[in-house]
């Protein structure tokens, strides 16, 4: 039996991945395998705090969940969990490198904080580097070069600047009122320093207690933030208050999460949690504007 505390994938699990995924072959790992597999991931891979909430509440000496690759899908294949950055952009990564991709793990600073507080993932084709992130689920591959990338999708909006050695990704993601920034670093980041960063995230991150999870479904963006049910698609965004039957019912068919994994978040207050107020200051308003607005 494989040990959970793994980090890479064998032909076997990354084949019933692939499954899950929805492809009956493994892709080529060109820029079109690369979209393809995104998408998919976009698509069945949630980011949700939903198991890190259910850790934290179990004991100081509970091991995050999604730490290494192995545990992370062993996770998703029998419970449809995700997990925060640092845990997804990892699983990322090794199931891109077990289909022949050259991909690294890069840390970067959400809202160009100054703080290294977000793990994302760069993929190399052909000379070429492109940003694939689990947490922002773009639906595209978004391309890392020394021009200006303003992207013409109004449902996955995304623009992206080189800017002092780095690249700073714009994107719009409800409940937020405009597009805010993501400073990337292109050296690779080990995964020892991933599981340093999740490990720091215990005492502070946004995602220790309240509800989120985020989703796409072909061309719709799909978003709880805490009881809120928040969607962007070609229509626009829309937003509902939901009941504590209607958050399970979207978590369950909607996220594709298991009962039993849910009835540990519920054990866990997870439920009750979000629908308390969000806790701490509100992030800083950010003043500067996306490359298209200025």
């Amino acid at each position: 039996m494989m040990d959970a505390d793994q980090n890479t994938l064998d032909v076997a699990l990354r084949d019933a991945i692939l499954e899950r995924l929805g492809f009956s072959a493994a892709p080529i790992a060109d820029l079109d395998g690369l979209r393809a597999v995104y998408r998919a991931w976009c698509e069945y891979v949630p980011f949700e705090n939903v198991g890190k909430v259910i850790a934290l509440r179990s004991g100081a000496d509970t091991p995050l969940p999604g730490r290494f690759a192995l545990g992370f899908f062993q996770a998703w294949l029998a419970h449809g969990s995700g997990g925060t950055c640092w845990s997804t952009a990892n699983a990322l990564h090794e199931l891109l490198v077990s289909l022949g991709f050259r991909s690294r793990r890069a840390a970067a600073h959400m809202r160009d904080a100054g703080i290294t507080n977000h793990g994302t993932v760069i993929v190399s084709i052909a000379g070429a580097e492109w940003l694939v992130d689990s947490s922002l689920l773009t639906h595209v591959p978004l391309p890392l070069t020394s021009e200006t990338f303003l992207g013409k999708d109004p449902v996955f909006s995304a623009e992206v600047e080189h800017a002092d050695g780095a690249h700073v990704l714009w994107t719009y993601s409800p409940p937020a009122a405009a597009h805010f920034p993501c400073r990337i670093f292109p050296k690779e980041a080990e995964h020892e320093e991933y599981l340093q960063r999740y490990e720091i995230s215990r005492e502070r991150s946004p995602f220790n207690s309240r509800l989120y999870a985020g989703t796409t479904r072909g061309r719709e963006v799909l978003l709880l933030v805490g009881n809120v049910r928040w969607t962007r698609s070609d229509k626009g965004v829309t937003s509902r208050a939901l009941t504590r039957n209607e958050v399970l019912e979207s978590l369950r068919h909607e996220f594709r999460m298991s009962p039993d994994f849910l009835d540990r978040w519920i054990a866990a207050d997870g439920l009750e949690s979000a629908f308390e107020e969000a806790s701490g200051p509100p992030p800083p308003l950010e003043t500067r504007k996306p490359p298209s607005q200025r």
